[in-house]
């Protein structure tokens, strides 16, 4: 574990464990990059380096007032990388880090990159536009930042309660530790930082980005995605990779990486190994 400082002076935390072919982690929104902690033991005990860093203004990392947009996410992620040196990564990106990850590799190219999954991920285009007919009305992210702004902590106990994890699901069964964890590392985040972030994930546009990419890029996604709707997610964004393969789940939630590790971690790793 360590710190690098960016350009614009933003302590970014990250975790660098193991030998081998190195596997970056970036996680969603607000979370940090303890949300990796299954992933990250599953795929260094079969052999991986793996890194995971906390965004910025983000679990440990700092704590800045701007910034919070995706050319910084991807500017930030390849600073870390740069760091450590990393060669022939393979990139892995949830919901928002999703969009991180489409943006780095067109950002900054792809001569470190040897591959990459995009899980529950935010590309093409959240919000509904003229091109865009089938996003989500520009208010449903208003309500968002209108909850964060009101009660942050209230707020962070209902999504994961609810439609993070699926447990609003007739038959569902809520884990209170995984809930309490979920609150822990958005409360460990600063307001600000997650209150930008709301735009960053829901109105950037990635569809460019993934034309760019020719590496290639396993997308999984659920049809019962709550946070992220399945149709103008997922196959559009798989559609518009060169090298683009879809992996969909008919019931699973958003937060597949933690509830379903198993099924996951098993089609990830056949992926890396393909």
């Amino acid at each position: 574990m360590g710190t690098i400082t960016t350009s614009d002076g933003t302590e970014i935390f990250f975790k660098d464990w193991g030998e081998g072919q190195p596997i970056v982690f970036s996680h969603g929104w607000p979370l940090s990059a303890d949300d990796w902690d299954n992933q990250l033991l599953f795929f260094l005990s079969k052999g991986y380096r793996v890194v995971a860093h906390d965004r910025r203004g983000h679990g440990r990392s700092t704590q800045t007032g701007d910034g919070h947009d995706m050319d910084h996410y991807a500017d930030d992620l390849k600073a870390v990388v740069d760091h450590l040196d990393l060669h022939d990564c393979i990139h892995v990106g949830h919901s928002t880090g999703g969009g991180e990850v489409t943006h780095y590799l067109a950002r900054h190219g792809e001569d470190r990159a040897a591959k990459a999954a995009l899980l529950c991920a935010v590309p093409p285009l959240m919000v509904k536009t003229d091109a865009n007919p089938e996003g989500l009305p520009k208010e449903v992210f208003d309500d968002l930042q209108n909850q964060l702004a009101a009660n942050r902590s209230q707020f962070y106990r209902a999504l994961p309660e609810g439609p993070f994890y699926g447990y609003n699901r007739p038959g569902a069964e809520p884990s209170e530790a995984v809930i309490a964890n979920w609150w822990r590392q958005g409360m460990m985040g600063g307001a600000k930082a997650h209150y930008d972030g709301i735009v960053a994930f829901s109105q950037t546009d990635f569809t460019t980005d993934l034309q760019q990419i020719t590496i290639p890029v396993l997308v999984v996604h659920s049809e019962d995605d709550q946070i992220v709707p399945y149709a103008d997610a997922g196959p559009k964004s798989a559609a518009l990779l060169k090298n683009g393969v879809l992996k969909t789940y008919k019931d699973l939630p958003h937060g597949l990486p933690t509830t379903h590790a198993d099924v996951v971690n098993a089609d990830l790793l056949e992926f890396f190994q393909s």
